[in-house]
């Protein structure tokens, strides 16, 4: 028998309410407020401060922003605009800055009077920064005066300090993402890059420079030519048909404008933006372009002699073809879809946007009719593809080459018709193919071999793309049809034959090459697929130890150390000079705080930071704080002179610049010459920190960093430094045992193949997914597709980051 509850409230009542005073609400749901606490979460943190800046340009007081990666994780956005105001908030009582800073939908966005149109729309922004910010420290220059206060998660440090006479106008907001919010805090320069470049080229006349301490690079975007200028640079390196197209216009306090031109390409690059922020997913602005454009080129086709000749009306699809467009509105009252603002929704923007594409359309096409010509004959080009890539579809769907029937010849198939259990092997080369038939698991597992490389789908129409043999044996295989054609994707799922796609290749360039092809395959082609779960990437070996019978297969470098390691401790010790023992477990600890101390070498040296000055840094006696070179401090003499004794001179410089003078200290190496120039903030960041902690630990523990390996059977081994240790080490550990490293998967019998890579109960596979489709599409643009210079761009940038190459 069961008992009534007595309480049927469970105790709710008013004290189960709580009320989340201040900006606690932001650090309890930060998502809400900034999208995410990944990366672009983190990177919303930096938009919504310069988004102020920019407001304040717009207003037409602002010339200059400058945007600073700092060395200890901060980053830094100073303009020269009137200031945030200082004085008494006539309700709170406190500084209007602190209202702005502490206070959530406070801000000078609301009436109109202050900021006319602005991206700050919320009034949640810069609070939310503060809130999210493990420290943040601000400044203001204003009425000949420099006033500033710092933060700690958003609550005050201080009151507002008055810190004297101060030459110019402007605010300064440094702030340091809270490790315990977010899940990264490495800023990427080329995220940032990118967005500031945006904005340069939508406010006309402004000045931004990006400095990115961490590697020394610094940028400086200005961009008099606007959104014209925009066009023509994303156009670089394409082969133009026409000369460009701007329009402009201003109504109800609105305005738009507009850039076009079209190329010899087959992609549309389209570029939307409401008060300077990136419209990722369009909105009324978009829609009302795209209607005004097909309708201005349809209308003029009808009413000229081109309609006689070809009699037919454009799609949207046929017009946009080779398109390069970007489209700017200006709004007092923006609607954003979302507080990360990715899509606009007033209503009244489509049809003044549409008004003013259109009448400018109309009137370049009566003035320069060549070009009108030419932008026709493209998009008829584009409507015949079209109409060519659906009749062969159409067409091979009739003969019976996307259903079951017909297969590919060179398609191993399995034997099951459960989609749910059949898997499909991907291989690279037919050597490979031949190796995975023979050692697959005839029931569940098809295989299909490659020859080559297939087409790069990013640079190739839809109906040449049908016609490449590798790429139409894949398609049947799927047999889930493919693609959009004329706006009709023909693509159904519930036909997949496999709900396991592996794409198998070699660990070599070449079959990186080929996986990243196929990856631009499936994510143009088969984008729900890829969402859905069904597509992997194989993990064959890297290595194979064996030694007479004994063989293991390893499947990456980590994995061979650990391998190592558990190899070699099994009857060593690391003995330290004052006795300290290493061994078993402390053995691992060891090496893996020696790997992480040359891992933090790797990031100085993309610091600019040489191994010998890195180095220096670690083994002085105490840690280095940043604060003792703002002044002549006792502690940055005794350093400089500790560092003579180390082969480095230490000079400390002060530079003045627009917003705030800068301080930088110079290594000058006394044998090569060689000069190291870094900030002092070097010293804060955690790279530095943890690296001589995890060393100054080692050298406590064992009084030095002198050592012996002992073994069972033989002498001991002497060893200087923790890196010697390392080497000798897995020196030790490789004796007795050899090492292959497999560079193809044709090296692998089938035997061998069965059990690393396809048998369920050992392989790993890595699965494919979106999780942000805007960043891939334009990752798979810049690095697949038609514009060489963006490919360059990020070789270069990127140069310096690789480890491991392959040649």
């Amino acid at each position: 028998m069961t008992q009534e509850p007595t309480n049927t409230t469970g105790n709710y009542n008013a004290d189960s309410i709580t009320v989340l005073e201040g900006l606690a609400a932001v650090r309890k749901r930060p998502a809400m407020y900034i999208g995410s606490t990944d990366t672009r979460g983190l990177h919303h943190l930096v938009y919504e401060v310069v988004d102020n800046s920019i407001d304040e340009a717009m207003a037409g007081y602002c010339t200059k922003i400058t945007v600073r990666l700092h060395l200890d994780g901060s980053c830094s956005v100073a303009d020269n605009g009137r200031g945030i105001p200082v004085d008494i908030h006539p309700k709170e009582g406190v500084p209007a800055l602190q209202v702005v800073l502490t206070v959530l939908h406070a801000g000078g966005k609301f009436d109109n009077n202050s900021y006319k149109v602005s991206g700050g729309l919320h009034g949640v922004g810069v609070s939310c920064v503060n809130a999210l910010s493990q420290k943040l420290e601000v400044t203001v220059r204003r009425d000949g005066k420099k006033y500033s206060q710092k933060y700690a998660r958003g609550v005050p440090q201080e009151t507002l300090q008055e810190l004297g006479p101060a030459t110019g106008h402007g605010t300064t907001v440094r702030f340091y993402p809270d490790e315990e919010i977010f899940e990264t805090l490495e800023f990427s320069y080329e995220v940032l890059r990118k967005r500031l470049e945006e904005l340069a080229y939508l406010n006309k006349g402004l000045e931004i420079e990006f400095a990115d301490e961490r590697t020394n690079e610094t940028e400086l975007f200005r961009f008099d030519g606007g959104i014209e200028q925009f066009v023509k640079d994303l156009n670089a390196g394409e082969a133009s048909i026409h000369t460009l197209i701007y329009g402009y216009g201003e109504s109800q306090n609105i305005v738009a404008e507009f850039a076009l031109q079209y190329n010899a390409s087959y992609k549309e690059n389209t570029l939307t933006f409401a008060n300077n922020i990136r419209t990722k997913e369009g909105g009324t602005h978009l829609a009302g372009f795209k209607t005004a454009l097909t309708r201005a080129i349809n209308n003029y086709m009808k009413n000229s002699d081109l309609g006689k000749k070809y009699k037919m009306t454009l799609s949207g699809d046929d017009v946009r073809e080779g398109l390069t467009a970007v489209i700017s509105v200006k709004l007092p009252n923006p609607q954003f879809e979302g507080q990360t603002k990715t899509k606009l929704g007033n209503s009244e923007v489509a049809g003044l946007v549409g008004g003013i594409v259109y009448d400018k359309l109309c009137t370049f096409f009566e003035e320069n009719p060549k070009d009108i010509k030419l932008i026709i004959e493209k998009a008829v080009d584009a409507a015949r593809a079209r109409d060519a890539a659906r009749k062969a579809k159409d067409l091979v769907r009739r003969k019976g080459a996307l259903s079951d029937n017909a297969l590919p010849g060179k398609l191993a198939d399995c034997q099951s018709k459960d989609p749910a259990e059949s898997e499909l092997f991907i291989v690279e080369g037919d050597s490979a193919g031949g190796s995975a038939k023979q050692g697959r698991n005839p029931g569940t597992q098809a295989i299909l071999p490659l020859r080559g490389k297939i087409l790069n789908v990013e640079r190739t129409r839809f109906d040449k793309m049908l016609a490449n043999k590798e790429i139409k044996a894949l398609i049947t295989a799927l047999g889930a049809g493919v693609g959009l054609v004329g706006g009709e994707s023909d693509v159904d799922l519930t036909k997949l034959r496999y709900h396991k796609i592996v794409i198998m290749t070699d660990a070599d360039v070449d079959g990186a090459h080929i996986r990243t092809l196929l990856l631009t395959f499936f994510f143009r082609q088969y984008k729900e697929l890829v969402e859905n779960g069904y597509l992997y990437i194989a993990q064959p070996p890297l290595y194979r130890a064996h030694s007479g019978k004994f063989e293991k297969f390893i499947k990456d470098d980590p994995t061979l150390n650990k391998y190592l390691l558990e190899r070699v401790t099994k009857d060593t010790i690391i003995r330290a000079d004052n006795g300290f023992v290493f061994e078993n477990d402390g053995i691992r600890t060891l090496t893996a705080d020696i790997s992480f101390i040359r891992s933090c070498m790797r990031d100085a040296e993309m610091a600019d930071i040489p191994e010998g000055v890195f180095l220096s840094f670690l083994r002085y006696d105490r840690l280095i704080e940043p604060s003792w070179f703002a002044t002549e401090t006792a502690e940055a003499a005794a350093f400089t002179q500790w560092v003579e004794t180390q082969g480095f001179m230490l000079s400390v410089r002060f530079e003045e610049t627009e917003f705030e003078p800068l301080v930088r200290l110079v290594f000058e190496d006394k044998k090569s010459g060689h000069r190291t120039r870094m900030a002092p903030e070097f010293f804060g960041s955690r790279m530095y920190k943890r690296g001589w902690q995890t060393r100054a630990d080692i050298v406590n523990n064992c009084g030095g960093l002198d050592f012996a390996l002992e073994r069972k059977e033989g002498t001991p081994i002497p060893a200087k430094g923790l890196f010697e240790v390392e080497r000798l080490l897995f020196e030790e550990a490789r004796k007795g045992i050899n090492i292959q490293r497999y560079k193809g998967l044709g090296e692998m019998n089938p035997e061998q193949l069965w059990v690393t890579t396809m048998n369920p109960e050992n392989r790993v596979l890595l699965q494919v997914t979106i999780n942000d489709a805007e960043e891939a599409d334009d990752a798979f643009e810049e690095l697949m597709g038609d514009r060489v210079e963006a490919r360059r761009e990020f070789i270069e940038r990127n140069a310096l980051s690789v480890q491991d190459l392959d040649i």
